[in-house]
This record gives structure tokens, C-alpha cells and sequence, in this order.
């Protein structure tokens, strides 16, 4: 068993022995670092060999020539030395024969050195990234700008939707205890067995409401039309082109219970909007009137009616009132025997009458802006709510008279046949060409035939037509 002064021994001259190993292998990189890729380098040491001994031998010299000549005979051997040194011997240029015209970039004074580029490494270049390759933020700003747009679009999505039902909710609680009590059914979705009646959310800013089992009419539909507010673009051309919440009360009603007559009670911006876009409006009762001076209403509402004897009994003195208290609620009254929904284009012409319906139809703004909450906003609008009711019933007793009966019945009259004429020319081209492409069809047939025969017949038969056809018509004219 060794002893400690043992182990402290042997310890030492590890220590020394790995020191002057890890020396050795610093020096070794180092003087690797230091020598270059040179094929002649082995040379090289011969070279510097060279010059050291050279560099020794002048210095012999040096001593030599600092040692003074002490005899006649140095002086005579110093003498000749400085001769021979005197003396330089000259070679014969092995190059002179050379035509310096005859090979390019050759210098005849020029010395040979040796080239110095051959020993370098090759030069390593790094390429300069562009700008917009750098990482830096600046480098991202759009990027940016989009994912900030997405991030708002989104909140006010979820924001927005959750608002909208908020207000569905509210008014739907607000007036289902009356609605319960006029109608008996209340919140019918079309099925059969109807599970969980109320609100139907038609997209993220409509919701329905059907209401059937009354007396009067076949069905209501309630419509809340609300602001687009989970569209942030939608929210955004809302402040250049502000517009409210709605509800549109669409009263569906039976044949028997209401007389024909056309008249729309609006304000003048929605006037002219349905004089343009409404097929019974345009067609019936397209002269706008004022009616501050016969029924007292504010001055921005107009009225439009076929007959004057409906409009002065269905707008009586409870209606007048109403719109009176709350003339920024009512948007527009109208009540019509020939809805057919909006105009058609004279593109899409329909070839037959259009199919139209008894309706009533109510258009109330909820007034949530100017601070007001939900709430309030639907108290507010709940007389409005209430006078659907109230029409339903006026009209359902109401009758024309004989007069104004034959009048509308006579407007109506005149209405189908303008349309008749005007589809008259559509409908006989249609006929001309069902006419032709029936010829066209026997004609492929017969000359698909072999006989001759019934070829000749057949053409016979046709100039006969022509012929006819290219006659002037005579009139007989009994005397």
C-alpha cells in the first residue's frame, strides 16, 4: 500500500506531464494556424537555412574585416581578396534570344519573383443580403397590420353577435305575454311537433318570429332586421350611411277579410324608395301627398293610396295620434290587395301575371341610439307593436263602398291588359319560333327520307305556303 507522500508524488508528475502536453498541443495549433497551404514549403526551410548561414558567414566576415593586417604577407592576401570581391561575374541571359514582340505581357527587365498570390488561400466573399431578407420587424409591418385586422374583426364579431341576441331576447321577452294572448300559437317554426317554440335566428343579425290561430288573418310574421354589428365593415359604412334597427310586422291576411285598395302611409326618404321598387306602389298609387293637412301628421311623412276612401278610414284618430307621440318609430304603414314583393327587371319579365297576396305590412324602428338602453328602446316601441292589432282588426271590417269598389276593380282591369299588350309581342315571337323549329324538325325528316316522292310533295307544299303568305290580305266588306 502506497503511502500519501507516495501519491502526492505521482500526482506531481501527472501534473506536470499533462501541462506540458496541453503546451505542446497550444503550440502546435498556433504554428498550425501560422502556416499556409503551400505546396513549397519544404522549400522554403531549405531557403531560410540558406539565408541563416548566409547571414552567419557575413558576420564571420564582419569580424574578419574588423581584425587589422599585422604582416606584409596579410596585406598581399587581404589585397587579392578585395579583388576577387571587386570582380562580378556575368552570365549569359538565357532569355536574350527571345522576340519580346512575339510573346504577350513579357517585360525584358523585368526580374522573376516569385508569385506571392499562389501561396494565398482562396478569398472567401460573403454576399450582402437585401433589406427586406434582414430580420427585423420593421421588415413584418404588414404582416402586422393584417393580423391586428383580423384580431379586431374578430372581437367585434363575437362582440356584435352577442349584442344582437341580447336584443332578440329582450324584445322577444317583452312581448310574448301579449302575443300569447292574441294569437294561439305563438312562435311556429313549420314542424309538426314544434319542441322549443320562439325565436328563430335566421343569421347572426335576423331573427323570425311566426304567429298563427287568430281571427282576421292567416299568420304574422315578426321580423327583427337589426344592425350588421358582427360585420366591422358593415359597422364602418354604417357611420357614412347610419341606419337603425327594425322590425317588420308582415300580416298575412285572408281573401275575404280585406277589400281591394292600395295605400302606403312612410316617411319621404322610404316613399320614394318603394315608388321605385315596389310593384303595387309603382303601379297603383305612385302620386306622393302630404298628409300634415288632412290628418295633422309631421311634415316628413307622405301618402301614397288608390283610393281616398280607405286612407281616411283606416287612418283615423287613435293611428294619427300614435304616430304623433312616436314619429320616429313608425317608418312606414302599408296595406295592399296586389303585393307581389319588389319590381322585376325587364330582364326578367315574368310571361304571366305575377302571383299576388292580401298583406299588411308594418316597418318600426327600435330607437337605440341617443343613450338609450335595450330596454328602454322596447317600451318604446311597444304602442307601435300594439297597433298592428288594431289595423288588423280596422281592416277586416272595413268595406268600400259601390263606387270606389267599381273604381278599383276598373284600376285593376286596366292593369292586366297593359300587361297582356306588353307581353303581347314577347309572347307571339315565342310563338313564331315554336312554329319554326316545327317545321325545321319535318323538314330533317322528310329529306332524311329516300323517297323522291314525298320530297316533291313536300316542297309543293311549302312554296304553297310561301306563296300565301306573300299575298295581300283582303277585307270583305258586306254592302
Amino acid at each position: 500500500m502506497s503511502s500519501p507522500v507516495d501519491r502526492s508524488h505521482w500526482l506531481t508528475i501527472f501534473a506536470l506531464t499533462l501541462l506540458f502536453v496541453s503546451y505542446n498541443i497550444a503550440n502546435a495549433g498556433i504554428n498550425h494556424l501560422d502556416i499556409e497551404d503551400n505546396e513549397f514549403a519544404e522549400f522554403e526551410d531549405f531557403d531560410v537555412e540558406d539565408v541563416v548561414g548566409g547571414v552567419a558567414s557575413d558576420q564571420k566576415n564582419v569580424v574578419h574585416d574588423h581584425e587589422e593586417p599585422s604582416t606584409p604577407e596579410q596585406y598581399k592576401e587581404a589585397a587579392i581578396a578585395d579583388e576577387d570581391e571587386a570582380t562580378v561575374e556575368t552570365e549569359d541571359n538565357e532569355f536574350e534570344h527571345v522576340d519580346e514582340d512575339e510573346y504577350e505581357g513579357y517585360e525584358k527587365d523585368s526580374t522573376s519573383k516569385p508569385d506571392l498570390k499562389l501561396n494565398e488561400g482562396p478569398k472567401i466573399t460573403f454576399a450582402q443580403l437585401p433589406a427586406h431578407l434582414r430580420s427585423n420587424w420593421e421588415s413584418y409591418y404588414l404582416e402586422l397590420m393584417i393580423l391586428a385586422g383580423l384580431v379586431l374583426y374578430f372581437f367585434n364579431f363575437f362582440l356584435g353577435r352577442s349584442k344582437n341576441q341580447r336584443i332578440a331576447e329582450t324584445w322577444y321577452s317583452a312581448f310574448k305575454g301579449p302575443l300569447l294572448e292574441k294569437f294561439a300559437l305563438v312562435g311556429d317554426d313549420g314542424k309538426l311537433e314544434n319542441s322549443q317554440p320562439g325565436l328563430m335566428k335566421e343569421s347572426e343579425n335576423v331573427y323570425l318570429l311566426w304567429c298563427s290561430g287568430r281571427t282576421g288573418c292567416e299568420a304574422v310574421l315578426f321580423e327583427l332586421r337589426l344592425l350588421k354589428r358582427q360585420d366591422l365593415v358593415a359597422m364602418v359604412m354604417n357611420l357614412f350611411r347610419p341606419q337603425q334597427d327594425q322590425v317588420h310586422v308582415k300580416v298575412f291576411m285572408n281573401d275575404s277579410d280585406m277589400d281591394t285598395f292600395v295605400m302606403c302611409l312612410a316617411a319621404k326618404k322610404t316613399a320614394n324608395r318603394f315608388v321605385r321598387e315596389m310593384a303595387d306602389i309603382s303601379v297603383y298609387c305612385p302620386e306622393k301627398k302630404s298628409a300634415v293637412d288632412k290628418f295633422g301628421l309631421p311634415a316628413n311623412f307622405v301618402l301614397m293610396s288608390e283610393i281616398g276612401e280607405a286612407s281616411s278610414t283606416l287612418l283615423d284618430v287613435r293611428v294619427c295620434s300614435l304616430i304623433n307621440n312616436i314619429p320616429e318609430v313608425i317608418e312606414s304603414i302599408h296595406f295592399s290587395d296586389q303585393y307581389s314583393g319588389p319590381k322585376q327587371t325587364e330582364d326578367t319579365a315574368p310571361s304571366k301575371m305575377p302571383e299576388v297576396k292580401k298583406m299588411l305590412i308594418f316597418n318600426f324602428n327600435l330607437p337605440l341610439k341617443n343613450g338609450k338602453s335595450i330596454v328602454e328602446a322596447v317600451e318604446i316601441i311597444r304602442p307601435a307593436i300594439m297597433l298592428t292589432f288594431h289595423c288588423i282588426d280596422r281592416v277586416k271590417r272595413f268595406r268600400l263602398s259601390k263606387e270606389f269598389k267599381a273604381k278599383a276593380e276598373k284600376n285593376r282591369q286596366k292593369v292586366e291588359e297593359a300587361f297582356l299588350k306588353s307581353t303581347h309581342a314577347a309572347r307571339a315571337e315565342a310563338a313564331a319560333a315554336r312554329r319554326e323549329e316545327k317545321r325545321r324538325l319535318e323538314k330533317e325528316k322528310i329529306l332524311q327520307d329516300d323517297d323522291p316522292e314525298k320530297q316533291r310533295k313536300w316542297e309543293e307544299k311549302e312554296n304553297k305556303r310561301l306563296a300565301k303568305k306573300r299575298m295581300p290580305k283582303m277585307k270583305a266588306i258586306k254592302v
